[in-house]
């Protein structure tokens, strides 16, 4: 029994070393920087580190994807370390050779391949040596990486609109958590992957470098320590030294050599089904035609005259007949594919159910009962815009905005869902919201958007139209006349800036329609992870999530931020104990917000508003009445039209001054106030006095009274 406890002991020992066998091997590997070694476990060491090279250089050309080999950044510096050690080492054994009979400087693997590329000849070999060595570090190493730098960068900036793709396909039902999941996490690590690559480059480059510095240290050093050490006359001492600092350079520089190429090869290697060789020979195999050429040519150059006549026709001769095999294969396939029946077609297609079979099953019927919560449809033409094979950028475009409303509004705005459809005009969009269109455009891709100014400086030829998102008079001009129309004053936008703006000026319009008990739900989930004990407090005790929802909406359809959750629950937990009405809870909120609502409409420590008078508030709030469902605003008319009419004059001075519209007036009132003017002016936005804060200064850019006279108001749907 204590004999197969020890064994057993060993073998955990044995498990635990192979386990952390790279650590190990790394802190080996820096010894070597300061302990010499001998000479046969230096030759061992040669061999292994060329060994390690190839095997690295086959991986990369059998694995099809860059992901399958994803530890080669890591590699890529233990086995630089690995090479500059042995650089260290042999460097030491050079260097260290006293003459006599000694033998010769270096080991043996050295002496061997220095004979090998000097044949006799030290000049020819430090000449290859060199073509060598400038191969690598101007071709190869080079190249590498600055692709690396590029697949890094492009990777980075397709993100995105890869996690876009992946949300719709998500919204969509073609996948499923788990592999969207999973996507992400592929994303992810191409990311980090390409980026690890960007910088492990460096690292070759500055491989290749300190080569060529060891090697002429080797052979500098070589020859004074030759010379000082009486090994022979000058000429002796330089032939025996250039040998091993050749011999020395090239088991350097060949492994050094594979791994770049293999750097490059990961960096330049497109996904596919199969390995580098397959590709090359299926794709090869594809195109007999131009073997078939290629083989003429030579042929008929072998022919001419003067020229090699043996190697052009050997090789031409080659080419013909393995375009012939390839082209007659091809041929076989397709007449092949051709001759096969076409009984299982129609046995697949009978496989496949019609509409009427598959409707029989109510569960196929419930499909069709989703609705998605943003859906955007667009016209034929601006497929472009929208598709990212072909360029376009609104998918990343709407990424950014996400990402920006969420740390603005705190809201987190669904997936938007993109198709084109036949049913528009080409260059139309739509914009639906639950699948009701709220939206439509049209805008012409060719062109640009230029925005009339107050006044122009000139006279621009276009079409003439409105920009869609706030209804400015506007114009579509050639591309040759853009800076014209800068230069005139005009504001020039590219037309899928204009699409994404009005998309964004759409979402945040109807952002409280898009919230509902689910999105309610985390938020609240999300705030538990900080707060446990105020959620635990106020839900579900004093607060439902069918509250908490209406007064959300209450909050995002007037524009106010819910990023701070915590404070509206803290507000919402206190007034409920003097309250139940939601709409006084809401109002208690803003106030607690005021810093939040001051920053969101404060602009240079200045707010621009219109204010009402005194007899006017009184009158309001003496239209104020109560019934079983709470307190509403049973204004006469002829007041009515008063606000409404005054107000119209001011907003004409905001758009002047480019400031949101903005009323002020007591907090009694302006609930009632905001929901009767946002029948008129959805863009227009009621204060409270309570809700700015002391340091901002009140500029008041009207007064509303009673002493205009009325005119018949006129509704409006869209923003003035």
């Amino acid at each position: 029994m204590g004999v197969l406890k020890r064994l057993s002991g060993k073998d955990d020992t044995m498990r635990r070393i192979f386990q952390n066998s790279i650590a190990l091997m790394v802190v080996v590997i820096v010894m070597f920087l300061i302990i010499p070694l001998p000479e046969t476990i230096l030759d061992i060491l040669i061999i292994a580190n060329i060994s390690i090279s190839i095997v690295i250089l086959m991986v990369t050309m059998t694995i099809s994807e860059a992901l399958e080999f994803s530890i080669f950044p890591s590699l890529l510096l233990i086995t630089t370390l690995f090479r500059l050690g042995l650089n260290v080492s042999t460097t030491r054994a050079i260097l260290g050779f006293e003459g006599g009979a000694s033998g010769a400087p270096g080991t043996p693997v050295i002496q061997t391949f220095g004979q090998l590329i000097t044949q006799g000849n030290i000049v020819l070999g430090i000449i290859i040596f060199f073509i060598i060595v400038l191969v690598q570090f101007i071709v190869i190493t080079k190249g590498a990486e600055r692709v690396a730098e590029v697949a890094a960068r492009f990777t980075l900036d397709a993100m995105p609109g890869k996690q876009m793709a992946i949300d719709a396909d998500l919204s969509s039902g073609l996948i499923n958590e788990q592999q969207a999941r999973e996507r992400r996490g592929k994303i992810q690590r191409e990311a980090d992957f390409y980026g690890a690559m960007d910088g492990a480059t460096k690292i070759v480059k500055g491989d290749a470098t300190m080569s060529l510095i060891i090697t002429a240290i080797n052979l500098i050093g070589g020859i004074i320590i030759g010379s000082l050490n009486g090994v022979g006359d000058l000429g002796t001492v330089a032939q025996t030294y250039s040998i091993a600092t050749i011999g020395d350079g090239l088991v350097s520089q060949l492994p050094a050599l594979m791994i770049s190429t293999a750097t490059g090869m990961i960096v330049t290697r497109s996904v596919s089904d199969g390995s580098l060789n397959s590709d090359v020979i299926q794709q090869f195999a594809a195109q007999p035609r131009a073997i078939l050429t290629a083989g003429a040519v030579l042929i008929i150059l072998g022919l001419i005259p003067g020229t090699p006549h043996a190697p052009l026709l050997v090789v031409g001769v080659a080419l013909a007949v393995l375009g012939y095999l390839m082209s007659g294969r091809i041929e076989r396939q397709e007449a092949a594919e051709l001759a096969q029946p076409e009984e299982p077609v129609q046995a697949d297609l009978a496989a496949v159910p019609s509409e009427t079979d598959y409707y029989k099953d109510i569960n196929n019927v419930y499909g069709l009962l989703s609705v998605d919560p943003i859906e955007m449809e667009f016209g034929y033409s601006l497929i472009p815009l929208v598709d990212e094979s072909s360029g376009g950028k609104l998918i990343s475009r709407i990424v950014i905005f996400r990402r920006q409303y969420a740390q603005d509004m705190g809201f987190v705005i669904p997936s938007i869902r993109l198709h084109d459809s036949s049913a528009l005009g080409t260059n139309q969009y739509v914009v639906k919201i639950k699948g009701e269109e709220v939206a439509r455009g049209e805008i012409l891709v060719d062109y640009y958007l230029a925005l009339e100014p107050t006044s122009p400086g000139g006279e621009i030829d276009g079409i003439e139209t409105i920009e869609p998102a706030y209804g400015i008079p506007s114009r579509w001009i050639l591309p040759e006349n853009k800076e014209m129309a800068e230069i005139y004053g005009y504001t020039v936008i590219d037309p899928l800036s204009v699409m994404q703006t009005h998309l964004s000026e759409v979402v945040r319009r109807h952002a409280y329609e898009l919230l509902g008990r689910a999105e309610v739900i985390q938020l609240v989930e999300n705030l538990k992870k900080s707060a446990p004990e105020l959620v635990e407090e106020a839900i579900p005790n004093m607060l439902s999530y069918a509250n908490l929802e209406r007064i959300l909406k209450n909050l995002l359809k007037e524009g106010v931020p819910i990023r701070d959750l915590a404070t509206i629950l803290e507000t919402t937990v206190d007034s409920l104990m003097t309250t139940k009405d939601l709409d006084m809870v809401t109002e208690n909120i803003r106030v607690a917000l005021n810093r939040t609502i001051t920053r969101r409409f404060c602009e240079h420590g200045q707010l621009r508003v219109v204010t009402l008078d005194a007899e006017v508030e009184k009158r309001v709030i003496s239209s104020l009445s109560k019934n079983e469902q709470g307190i509403y605003l049973a204004m006469g008319p002829d007041l009515m039209q008063t606000i409404v009419n005054q107000l119209a004059e001011y907003l004409k001075k905001f758009n002047d001054l480019s400031q949101t519209p903005i009323v002020l007036t007591s907090q009694v009132i302006r609930i009632y106030l905001s929901r009767m003017l946002s029948q008129f002016y959805p863009s227009v936005y009621v204060l409270s006095f309570n809700e700015i804060t002391s340091d901002v200064q009140i500029q008041s850019l009207g007064n509303i009274s009673l002493d205009a006279a009325p005119s018949r108001p006129e509704r409006r749907a869209a923003a003035v």
